[in-house]
């Protein structure tokens, strides 16, 4: 193969690469939902919270989430763990590391420390649950968004 050839296919690699890596990086937004109105979002409208995005679903959404950002943050927070963009690291309740101890709020999968967490959370009603595991506090001790640096 002569040499352009060769730097032509080298390119073409490397360029697909580029496109994959772009791809992985996509955020699937289907299921998720505004944190200020529960509407679907759109991948345009975002403002940036924790070292992430937050995806709203229209422009006038990022005004009222920065007006009262805390009347938001339990739904943000869990969007940015539904957007996979923030990873859990720890029990949320108690800040321990992660057993056997699984349960489902708002449809992800959450580990906690020991059943007695996720007997509390599974005792919960649906907002309260959304609290115990995606506050601020919560998500503090449960959650981490990776620096940016660290992604790559």
């Amino acid at each position: 193969m002569s040499r352009t050839g060769l730097s032509a296919l080298l390119i073409a690699a490397f360029a697909g690469g580029v496109l994959i890596a772009a791809e992985a990086k996509k955020v699937d937004l289907e299921k998720v939902k505004c944190p200020v109105s529960g509407k679907a979002v759109k991948a345009d409208a975002t403002v940036d919270y924790k070292d992430a995005k937050v995806y709203m679903c229209c422009q006038n959404c990022p005004k009222a989430f920065a007006k009262d950002t805390k009347k938001f943050a339990t739904k943000a927070n869990m969007q940015l763990v539904q957007t996979k963009q923030a990873k859990q690291v720890a029990c949320p309740i108690t800040g321990k590391d992660v057993k056997d101890a699984v349960a489902k709020v708002a449809g992800l999968e959450i580990g906690f420390c020991c059943n007695n967490c996720k007997g509390k959370v599974d005792k919960a009603g649906d907002s309260d649950k959304l609290a115990l595991v995606f506050s601020d506090k919560a998500f503090k001790k449960g959650f981490k968004v990776p620096k940016k640096e660290d992604t790559q």
